[in-house]
């Protein structure tokens, strides 16, 4: 006869089977839900404050309208660099294509053994007509995306709803947390809180550093590409440190943008060295001495574990997920830890 426990516990796997299914299930409904919640916890300091001295729903309009204003001038700055980086990238492709008829096709043929067969005058014809848009990329562009259906429809859905998610999230969020506390059991309140509490201070604690290792980034990469004489090092290097927190993210995407942008200044590759050397110091820095000085193992999540979180959120929730899966995953650990804990103190692990 099976004991009570070992009922119980059938009945604890079930349900988290079941848990489990309906958020794979639900899971493209929940991604503005839980973006917005994280957004909300990182903004909820300043909303505090501002609520002692005038009403809660002031106070979070107040901050959503300086995190959108942020946001776009963000955009504002990158989107038109972005733009005219690609028109003009375009406009000396045909310099680019002799360049690799004349020198780099021949190398590869008589160095490697590589044979490749380009159409030069097909390629000449499509950025051709990739110009006759007189430049005007992003127009060209928007087509081409709109083509995604309902993807794209599914991205501005979350874009519109986060706003409105958010806000009720920054006003009423002490209220949400004492209905939520008020539906535990009485006997694992006291359990509860004190994993509540511990997941607060590890959140907290890694959005602190996170947050200035962002800022430590932008600013070592702006100076990097000023010196190594970039143009447009302000707006890229301030884009690839405020990408930092997503892994790789922001070395990647600076390191495409500066390599358009050098591509479109330098005269020869030689120009583009000191653009790489800049990225290439920059993620030995941030990975060996900022991020773990700044963060350190304040999540305790092996590398290991941080890809297969990565892949799972992104999986689940796209690219939003992406951007959850750190702070998710150290907010699971911290659960896991204490389940842990519970389990190995059991008669299911001792009998």
């Amino acid at each position: 006869m099976p004991t009570v426990f070992s009922v119980r516990f059938a009945w604890y796997m079930l349900a988290a089977a079941a848990a489990g299914l309906l958020l794979y299930l639900v899971a493209p409904i929940l991604t503005p839900f839980l973006l917005s919640a994280v957004l909300a916890y990182i903004c909820l300091p300043p909303v505090d404050r501002i609520s002692r001295k005038a009403p809660r729903w002031l106070a979070a309009a107040i901050v959503m309208a300086l995190l959108v204003i942020g946001l776009a001038a963000l955009a504002l700055i990158v989107l038109p660099m972005v733009e005219r980086q690609f028109v003009a990238f375009l406009q000396r492709m045909p310099e680019y294509l002799d360049w690799a008829r004349a020198r780099l096709v021949p190398w590869l043929s008589g160095t490697l053994g590589v044979e490749l067969n380009l159409d030069m005058e097909h390629l000449r014809q499509a950025v051709t007509d990739s110009l006759r848009s007189d430049g005007d990329f992003l127009k060209t562009l928007l087509p081409r995306i709109t083509t995604g259906g309902m993807a794209i429809v599914g991205f501005f859905t979350t874009v519109l709803l986060m706003p409105v998610v958010l806000f009720y999230f920054l006003r009423d969020w002490h209220e949400i947390v004492h209905r939520i506390e008020d539906l535990i059991p009485r006997r694992l309140h006291s359990g509860a809180r004190k994993i509540a509490a511990e997941i607060d201070r590890v959140l907290g604690e890694f959005l602190r550093g996170q947050l200035l290792v962002m800022l430590l980034m932008a600013a070592y990469y702006t100076a990097a590409l000023w010196i190594a004489g970039l143009e447009y090092a302000l707006p890229i290097g301030i884009l690839s440190g405020l990408l930092v927190f997503v892994p790789y993210l922001g070395m990647l995407v600076g390191l495409l943008l500066g390599t358009l942008a050098g591509f479109n200044q330098f005269d020869s590759v030689i120009g583009l060295a000191g653009v790489w050397i800049a990225f290439g110091i920059g993620q030995l820095l941030e990975g060996a001495v900022v991020t773990p000085m700044l963060v350190g193992n304040r999540i305790g999540l092996h590398p290991v574990a941080v890809i297969f979180a990565l892949l799972v959120f992104g999986k689940l929730f796209g690219f939003f997920g992406v951007l959850l899966a750190l702070p998710a995953s150290a907010a699971l650990l911290v659960a896991l830890r204490h389940l842990r804990a519970h389990y190995v103190d059991s008669d299911l692990y001792k009998s």
